[in-house]
């Protein structure tokens, strides 16, 4: 079944720091977990991943929080394979569009963004738009090689509303969206989802499984 979450609007969340913010997401957002082990026999691993929700005028800012064994970060330029790493994904579609949007977070804030009609047909954010995605991650910036233990790390993130085709003055009732977990060259791979995807391999690219999202 797909999921479905409301969005809060929080006054005066535009005008904080992100690392203020993060205070305000864990008081009045909205918070789900993401704990779809959709190919369980593959890739059985589950760390605990959850993450708050809210919006601003302008923007929809998102805190993940994970907590697991391993820690990878090694990709530190934009636009790299962050999913690689130990990494966190928003992916978000307007209704009526065929086209969707997905941006890739590793543990330190690198980001890929791009828009997509497929896993194969896309183009990426320019560096322009890259830089008007907030972040604040909590293990730094600097990139690393896998460390084994057992890690726990936040990252915020700031998605300009525009940034996505939406007209912040003018938002729609809901968007489709779907929230991941993984880490491809993990020692410990995993691929959770939010909503759940029912195909028989990994794939994050599929939009037909996504969630719903709507705005208070």
């Amino acid at each position: 079944m797909k999921k479905v979450l409301s969005v809060p609007f929080i006054p005066g969340l535009k005008d904080q720091p992100l690392e203020k913010a993060c205070e305000l997401l864990e008081e009045k957002a909205a918070r789900q977990s993401v704990e779809c082990v959709n190919w369980p026999e593959q890739f059985p691993y589950k760390p605990i991943t959850i993450f708050d929700i809210a919006r601003s005028e302008t923007a929809l800012y998102i805190k993940y929080f994970v907590r697991g064994n391993c820690l990878l970060a090694l990709n530190s330029e934009d636009n790299s394979p962050v999913w690689q790493d130990s990494c966190v994904e928003f992916f978000v579609q307007v209704p009526g569009e065929t086209e969707y949007y997905n941006f890739e977070f590793n543990c330190i804030g690198t980001a890929l963004a791009s828009k997509r009609q497929s896993r194969e047909i896309c183009t990426h954010f320019s560096q322009e738009k890259m830089a008007r995605i907030g972040r604040y991650a909590s293990a730094g910036h600097k990139p690393f090689q896998e460390m084994q233990g057992i890690f726990a790390w936040e990252l915020l993130v700031s998605i300009p509303f525009d940034l996505i085709g939406v007209n912040p003055e003018s938002l729609p009732e809901k968007l489709y969206a779907n929230f991941y977990k993984c880490a491809d060259n993990s020692s410990l791979p995993h691929y959770l989802s939010w909503s759940p995807i029912e195909t028989e391999n990994p794939d994050f690219h599929r939009p037909e499984f996504f969630g719903e999202i709507y705005f208070r």
